[in-house]
């Protein structure tokens, strides 16, 4: 059967890594809307994420799409053009760790989120943070995610929220040896990644799953067992 692969639209991805020891493949995004070869991490946050995601699902193809350089701020445009370039490839997931709460965006994600549908990509996003609803987290056709700071880091377990089934998942990424916590990287971007490992490792064996309705049925099964 053939490896579920993960799109990872975030900073680049550092490797080999401790958390992270291979990639299947990566590019980089610019802010002309080029795609370029250096998806190095100059941030570490898609590496985190990335590793957060090999933790869980190990024999999942990962492909770093760098839409962030030297600060974690880009364009829709660009996040388009990484979401496109991960549905038009068949990949099975792209994890977004990042979102906008800005609903006058909705009119630009929307159409990429419905090619993505569309081609059988399964997009994973922050559905709300503090309080306000994230595109494109929030809409018909994603995977949102919310963040609890109490659940375990190895589980993620279905909620309602806004009238929607999302999941709900620690905000965390892999622990490093000798650092609180608290004193690492945490938030709903590693909440999403999370919910991404646990999506990927159920994949495996369900390559008839290609929708987010039936990504969370498949989600509630693996919790039942």
């Amino acid at each position: 059967m053939s490896a579920v692969t993960v799109a990872i639209i975030d900073s680049g991805a550092n490797v080999p890594h401790p958390h992270l020891p291979a990639l299947a493949g990566g590019i980089a995004i610019n802010f002309q809307g080029q795609e370029v070869a250096d998806y190095v991490d100059r941030l570490g946050h898609g590496t985190a994420a990335a590793a957060a995601i090999h933790e869980k699902a190990p024999q999942a193809e990962l492909y770093a799409v760098k839409v962030f350089d030297e600060q974690l701020a880009t364009t829709v445009s660009i996040l388009v053009r990484a979401i496109d370039w991960a549905s038009s490839r068949g990949i099975r997931i792209a994890n977004l760790s990042l979102g906008t709460p800005n609903d006058f965006r909705e009119p630009e994600l929307a159409p990429a989120v419905a090619r993505a549908v569309e081609r059988g990509t399964i997009i994973v996003s922050a559905h709300e943070h503090d309080g306000r609803r994230w595109y494109p987290g929030s809409l018909d056709g994603v995977v949102g995610v919310v963040m609890d700071a109490d659940q375990e880091r190895e589980t993620v377990t279905l909620v309602e929220s806004g009238g929607r089934t999302v999941v709900r998942a620690s905000g965390y990424p892999r622990p490093i040896p000798g650092v609180p916590p608290e004193r690492n990287l945490n938030g709903i971007s590693f909440a999403v990644a999370n919910a991404t490992g646990a999506l990927a490792r159920a994949l495996v064996d369900h390559p008839e799953v290609k929708t987010a309705e039936a990504a969370f049925e498949l989600l509630q099964e693996t919790a039942s067992d």
